[in-house]
């Protein structure tokens, strides 16, 4: 059943009532006050421009950005999936999702799913999946992308933080307790090479990785900058973390 549009005062005033992750602009010169804003992360995704006639699965949705942007450009069919952040234990909920799919007319579908539940007697298979910022906030990061590819049809978009830049072979940062960024939601630090080797363990037959971890004087700068404005004391753990975009074709 379709609601009436709200008033932008109406829609204004329920927006400030949610604790936002993305901005997501809503029209009527509304745009979200997210913690990110996702629009200056589409060109390092690849995102493709034209997505007529197929399905895609947005893996953590959360606020819903990039599976807004994909049905804006035009896929026949959007399934956003979340979990953690809709009803389990992070800090997000799904009345941001909701509340941007009302706004905006939205046609994605919605569907509460863990990623470890994902099957395609579940959900199906898409012909693109985005897998954007989720892997290492994951307790089991290989058994997931095994759940990811069985759900793949054609291609998958993957973005996460990388870490132990430095190594030459494969390898990953465990966090215990709260050791990144003071988040107990961050369990992983794969290297690009780490997660190339996992998505061709699990069945993807091309890897690519679009965008790479950003040079050694520039990680270098950021994490002087972080001590230099008190977010944060120096940390040499911050030159080897960085993040990387991979595109993963079955």
């Amino acid at each position: 059943m379709m609601h009436p549009p709200m008033e932008p005062d109406e829609l204004r005033t329920a927006v400030g009532r949610i604790r936002w992750y993305h901005s997501i602009d809503l029209g009527q010169g509304l745009v979200t006050p997210g913690y990110i804003d996702p629009r200056i992360y589409l060109k390092r995704l690849r995102l493709p421009a034209q997505l007529e006639g197929m399905s895609v699965l947005d893996i953590g949705a959360w606020d819903g950005f990039y599976s807004f942007e994909a049905e804006r450009r035009g896929a026949a069919r959007v399934l956003a999936t979340d979990h953690f952040c809709w009803s389990g234990p992070g800090w997000g909920t799904k009345a941001g999702f909701d509340l941007a799919h009302a706004a905006l007319g939205s046609q994605v579908d919605s569907l509460d799913i863990d990623v470890m539940d994902l099957t395609p007697e579940r959900v199906g298979t898409f012909d693109l999946v985005l897998f954007l910022g989720v892997l290492y906030h994951l307790r089991h990061p290989l058994l997931a992308l095994e759940r990811v590819f069985a759900v793949t049809g054609k291609q998958l978009i993957l973005e996460t933080h990388v870490d132990m830049l430095s190594s030459s072979r494969p390898a990953c940062a465990f966090y215990p307790v709260a050791e990144l960024n003071r988040d107990v939601t961050n369990w992983f630090g794969p290297n690009p090479q780490a997660v190339v080797a996992m998505l061709r363990d699990v069945g993807f037959r091309r890897v690519e990785t679009v965008w790479r971890p950003r040079a050694f004087p520039v990680r270098l700068a950021r994490a002087i900058g972080y001590a230099a404005t008190g977010r944060e004391r120096f940390q040499l753990a911050r030159i080897n973390q960085s993040r990387c975009v991979v595109h993963a074709w079955r």
